[in-house]
């Protein structure tokens, strides 16, 4: 369950301690033979996370700008593919990369600005009967933020939903999914510029900075779409009824996990932490804390409204890594890793290539490591009908199929931590586990936020944020096969004395001891 926590004073009190489409079916290679897809959960895996390893393979080139990655349940094995000007393409593994577009609606899209343009696509349930799709976009010609269904029987596009997004192109979220319930959520940015500018992520007046709900399998008077009426702020004075979360920054990508339907919400930071959250099937109505926090730490200039409970995101990290904007992923539900890989949130970040994964550890708290790289600019992973991953990457544009591997790390961190008051000594083992000699070494790792690095010993420490590289010292800098080496340091805490949780050696997952 996500931790939450209270802002305003009583908080204060506590911590003073032209649209020309091809037909669905032109488009679609011959269906398998077997179109029986299993839906039935691998139990999670209970290989470490830092054996793990997460490898691409290119399987094809040419896109433009791709933004989202889609697969019908149609028993075709296709795979949509959006670009950002506003045109989809079809991906089959057996014919590879079809040249025309299966969906054009250039005309309608604004893609002015880096982050404006075709955003993101859900496929209905229904889609094999209904032949339906739900896209998001940035509308000409004032960049609206707009969720539309596109009919392709008659290629005929269908605004249902839109939000002004005129002050600023970015942050515009553009996120869509069906989730267990079958309702759509669809997710929109907090409206742009640097720092909130215009308060909208703690409004309720407001669908910028929010997670949406709404029924697109029917329509309600006025409206194109249906209100659930379970909605969490249904009959709130002055609220958007759409609203199913709020509090967010920009939501880029966020996924259900197909075993158990909690949300993971991959949410874009202002610049000092990049954070996910991961909510329980069903609960509604959370804040998740923008402007007031970042990450877990309090926003300098930010909107806190006095009294609210936010609920605390399960996994952050800092853009001192090389990150800039996380790339919210999906919990790997497939079946030929599922060994390795079941019940794994996987994510990654679009400058650093990171791949992040994250596991529940059992007691309330989440195991984290860092398993490999994607390529370059990677804007969104999507999965197979099977529920295999694959990656699109913005520049040069490109689809590329994820594979996992276990590799046993070829390092090990043991940790001995002595606490008091506000400080912390932690003596560091490092022993090599490979077979052969390490010749220079730099360990990486985060400390827990409020920590700060007053001295050290056996090393060259560096501290920026929360992450700390720690490299050899001239007497120490081989690390034989089977040996070791101690490094330390003594830091300053505001209450939470938690060694770090994971480390990398000239960067490489290390497997972490006691």
């Amino acid at each position: 369950m996500p931790r939450r926590r209270w802002t305003g004073p009583l908080l204060l009190a506590l911590l003073l301690t032209t649209l020309t489409p091809l037909s669905a079916a032109a488009s679609a290679p011959p269906a398998a033979a077997d179109t029986g897809r299993s839906r039935t959960a691998a139990a999670p895996s209970s290989v470490p996370l830092p054996s793990l390893r997460a490898t691409t393979t290119q399987v094809a080139s040419g896109l433009r700008r791709p933004t989202a990655l889609v697969a019908p349940d149609d028993g075709t094995d296709r795979l949509f593919i959006t670009e950002k000007s506003g045109t989809v393409r079809v991906y089959h593994p057996v014919t590879g990369l079809a040249r025309d577009p299966l969906i054009d609606i250039t005309s309608a899209v604004d893609e002015s600005g880096n982050e404006r343009g075709l955003l993101g696509m859900a496929v209905p349930p229904d889609f094999a009967d209904s032949h339906h799709l739900y896209l998001a976009y940035t509308a000409l010609p004032d960049g609206a933020v707009t969720l539309a269904r596109y009919r392709l029987d008659d290629s005929r596009l269908e605004p249902l939903l839109s939000q002004p997004h005129a002050e600023y192109s970015n942050h515009n979220g553009g996120q869509l999914a069906f989730g267990p319930d079958g309702n759509l959520y669809w997710s929109i940015g907090d409206g742009g510029g640097s720092a909130d500018p215009l308060r909208a992520g703690q409004r309720l007046d407001t669908l910028l900075g929010k997670i949406m709900r709404i029924d697109v399998s029917r329509s309600c008077g006025q409206l194109a779409y249906c209100v659930p009426g379970d909605n969490p702020f249904v009959g709130t004075p002055g609220a958007r009824d759409e609203i199913w979360l709020y509090g967010l920054r920009n939501p880029w990508r966020f996924s259900f996990d197909r075993a158990d339907g909690s949300m993971w919400i991959g949410d874009v930071g202002q610049g000092r932490w990049e954070e996910v959250n991961h909510l329980p099937s069903g609960e509604g109505g959370l804040n998740l804390g923008w402007s007031c926090y970042e990450g877990l730490e309090r926003f300098q200039g930010g909107h806190c409204v006095p009294g609210e409970q936010h609920t605390e995101p399960v996994f952050t990290y800092s853009p001192y890594t090389g990150g800039c904007s996380i790339i919210g992923g999906h919990v790997y539900r497939g079946q030929k890793y599922a060994g390795l890989v079941g019940g794994t949130y996987i994510a990654t970040d679009y400058c650093s290539s990171t791949v992040w994964a994250l596991r529940s550890d059992g007691e309330g708290g989440y195991e984290q490591a860092e398993i490999g790289e994607m390529p370059t600019q990677v804007t969104s992973i999507g999965t197979t009908v099977d529920g295999e991953f694959y990656v699109v990457n913005d520049l040069p544009g490109g689809l590329h199929r994820v594979s996992f591997a276990r590799e046993e790390p070829t390092c090990r961190v043991d940790r001995t931590v002595r606490t008091w008051g506000t400080g912390t000594t932690v003596d560091l083992t490092v022993t090599n586990t490979g077979n052969t000699p390490v010749n220079g070494w730099t360990l990486r790792f985060p400390l827990a936020l409020g920590q700060t690095v007053t001295s050290d010993w056996n090393t060259d420490l560096t501290q920026g944020s929360n992450t700390v590289t720690a490299s050899d010292a001239s007497h120490n800098a081989t690390i034989a096969p089977g040996g070791h080496v101690t490094l330390g340091y003594l830091a300053s805490h505001t209450g939470d004395s938690s060694p770090p949780p994971r480390f990398t050696l000239n960067g490489d997952a290390c497997a972490v001891g006691r």
